[in-house]
């Protein structure tokens, strides 16, 4: 996998599942169940991005493939 797609990736992970989180907060007045849910999937794609990042840290800078 290409280092750009992974860059491009964290991003998504990490700002989606913070924007999620956010939603789940705000949903979970009126909806407890589904703020929960919601905020707890944010969580996790938060993480996988943050996973991510690992990931990146780690790839050979010189071998973009």
């Amino acid at each position: 996998m290409r280092a750009s797609t992974v860059d491009k990736l964290i991003w998504a992970f990490i700002f989606g599942g913070l924007l999620l989180v956010g939603l789940g907060l705000a949903v979970e007045g009126e909806g407890r169940g589904l703020g929960r849910v919601l905020a707890g999937l944010g969580s996790l794609l938060a993480l996988i991005g943050g996973a991510l990042v690992w990931v990146r840290s780690r790839m050979d800078p010189e071998k973009d493939e």
